[in-house]
């Protein structure tokens, strides 16, 4: 099964006219008196199928969007430009999709890829087949969630929505949504697996992976729960093509919450920021770093003045649980620190040199100039080599630094010229333009303390690597 980044996204989006990919919406409380929005009861029973769909149908709009074609040029534009003739418009594109009431007055939660570039959203409410146009209140592309606000809308039945930590593997869920534009479908299933991240899909992802049946079209409408909750937007579907094949993704309610919550308000996302490079370990990096465990986030770099700087993380701490919650992946701590928000304040726990203690920190907004990538570990295939297949230069060459792209803040280290596509180096993942900054936690001031160290290196080496304005701790196999 081809994953990759690009080709999977295309081949969710590209399913072209007929619409959005899949159906997923949210909700939550703390929209405020314009919006509030019907909370369950934590005693309430499970339902049937059919009393889940009914209680829910009400609560789920088509959306109907028109587009201009982006890029578009006519063959004939250069003869209508000479005749002083004006270019007539392409045709207007047309695409459906799905979304929930969150709000008796009319708010709605979508996808952010069902309302991309549209010109007029038209919203159809439920069994009722009232008509309303929508106006955008906001849109996250880095989550793929938008929020829309109907026309003159008042009265409308408002989703319930759940705690989309609660759900257990194999728990029954629901989808309803507009596949394929043939109206309102719903459809069954079980919950697949959590915390499903790296997908490519979109920068922050926290997915619920489910086999309930999800068609393009289905974007933006709810996913389920037999207490009748939402408790997740169905987004995406990997698939070869194009159509359901078992596998579909909805965003958490819980991610969503602060999510909307920030466009209400703000008419745009601020996410919380902690300022550290992060990435996941495995034996290898535990071992060799005296970790406990390998339940947790590695932290292999600081950023000078970030909250976690004034907080006192330091490289090699490991992170394992902020505010409580467990944290097992890059992913899950970069949801919850974004999700706290500015301003919030956190604690961590961590170990630090095999011992547990906990820091307190105030998170910042999330700087626009970061992209949000994390590090992460490379790993050996176990090349038994002296020689581990790389050429380095000193740092200190200016034409180097030029040729890498290397930042002025470095002032040690050594380069990575070349890599021996045979050598452990390069089956461990390291590549021309990283940066060496330790070997073994030792740090490494120019080419010959580098050699002198390698040269003193028993078994398995540690590097510490910085690589594209971020650092990970990558294990050699010699």
């Amino acid at each position: 099964m081809d994953r990759s980044p690009i080709r999977f996204k295309a081949m969710l989006i590209g399913v072209g006219l007929l619409g959005g990919l899949l159906s997923g919406a949210l909700i939550f409380g703390g929209l405020g008196s314009t919006a509030a929005v019907a909370l369950a009861a934590k005693s309430d029973p499970l339902l049937s199928v059919a009393d889940v769909a009914e209680r829910s149908l009400d609560s789920v709009v088509n959306i109907s969007t028109t587009r201009r074609p982006s890029g578009y040029r006519s063959p004939f534009h250069e003869l209508f430009r000479q005749f002083g003739q004006p270019m007539p418009s392409p045709r207007a594109q047309h695409a459906l999709g799905s979304g929930v009431i969150i709000s008796a007055d009319g708010v709605v939660v979508t996808n952010n890829h069902v309302v991309k570039d549209a010109t007029s959203i038209k919203v159809t409410v439920g069994s009722s087949k009232r008509e309303y146009k929508a106006k955008v209140v906001g849109t996250d592309p880095k989550s793929d969630v938008a929020v829309l606000r109907l026309q003159g809308a008042k009265g409308l039945k408002a989703i319930r929505v759940g705690d989309s930590d609660k759900l257990r593997l194999g728990e029954v869920v629901v989808a309803i949504g507009n596949p394929f534009g043939v109206g309102q479908t719903v459809t069954m299933g079980i919950v697949s697996a959590k915390g499903r991240a790296n997908m490519g899909i979109v920068d922050y992802e926290d997915f619920i992976q489910t086999d309930a049946a999800i068609n393009p079209g289905n974007s933006g409408g709810a996913l389920i729960n037999l207490h009748g909750e939402l408790v997740g937007i169905n987004t995406a579907i990997l698939s070869r093509t194009g159509g359901y094949q078992g596998i579909g993704f909805a965003i958490p309610t819980n991610m969503v919450q602060p999510i909307v919550q920030s466009l209400l308000k703000r008419g745009r996302v601020v996410r919380g920021w902690l300022g550290v490079s992060i990435q996941e370990v495995n034996r290898e990096l535990a071992k060799a770093l005296k970790l406990p465990t390998t339940e947790g986030v590695l932290v292999s770099d600081v950023e000078p003045g970030s909250p976690a700087y004034k907080a006192g993380l330091k490289r090699g701490d490991l992170i394992v649980r902020l505010n409580g919650k467990p944290v097992r992946s890059t992913a899950r701590l970069r949801n919850l620190v974004a999700a706290a928000g500015a301003g919030a304040s956190v604690r961590l726990e961590l170990y630090r040199d095999g011992r547990r203690t906990s820091l307190g920190a105030h998170l910042t907004e999330l700087p626009a100039r970061l992209g949000g990538g994390v590090g992460r570990p490379g790993r050996g295939q176990g090349h038994p080599a002296a020689d581990l297949g790389l050429r380095v230069d000193s740092v200190r060459d200016a034409a180097l630094r030029q040729k890498f792209n290397i930042p002025s803040r470095l002032k040690y280290g050594v380069a990575v010229v070349a890599v021996d596509p045979s050598g452990a180096a390069a089956q461990a993942g390291l590549q021309p333009g990283d940066v060496i900054l330790e070997v073994n936690r030792a740090r490494i001031d120019g080419v010959r303390r580098f050699s002198q160290i390698l040269r003193a290196a028993r078994g398995d080496i540690l590097f510490l690597v910085y690589r594209q304005g971020t650092t990970l701790y990558v294990m050699v196999d010699r």
